[in-house]
């Protein structure tokens, strides 16, 4: 099976450039089968990582950037292909 988490940040003002900087610089010592990074106006980044593993594995997610990057808490979801 293939599960997909999701991992989505909205940068405090004016620190979007630093919030993606920093979720760049974010690799697990496993490497997922894939990683793809996003961005979008507003400061927001998004992070897809693609593991081949359960839908209730324990897999290592991105952590919760510093407090002076963001705007909110992050957003958190699974997915698993069908």
């Amino acid at each position: 099976m293939t599960v997909a988490l999701m991992w989505e940040a909205k940068a405090a003002d004016g620190r979007g450039t630093d919030l993606l900087d920093w979720a760049r610089g974010q690799e697990p010592e496993t490497p997922p089968l894939r990683r793809e990074t996003f961005s979008a106006p507003g400061g927001r980044v998004l992070v897809i990582t693609w593991w081949s593993a359960d839908f209730s594995a324990s897999l290592p997610e991105l952590p919760e950037p510093p407090p002076e990057l963001i705007a909110r808490p992050v957003h958190r979801w699974r997915f698993e292909q069908v």
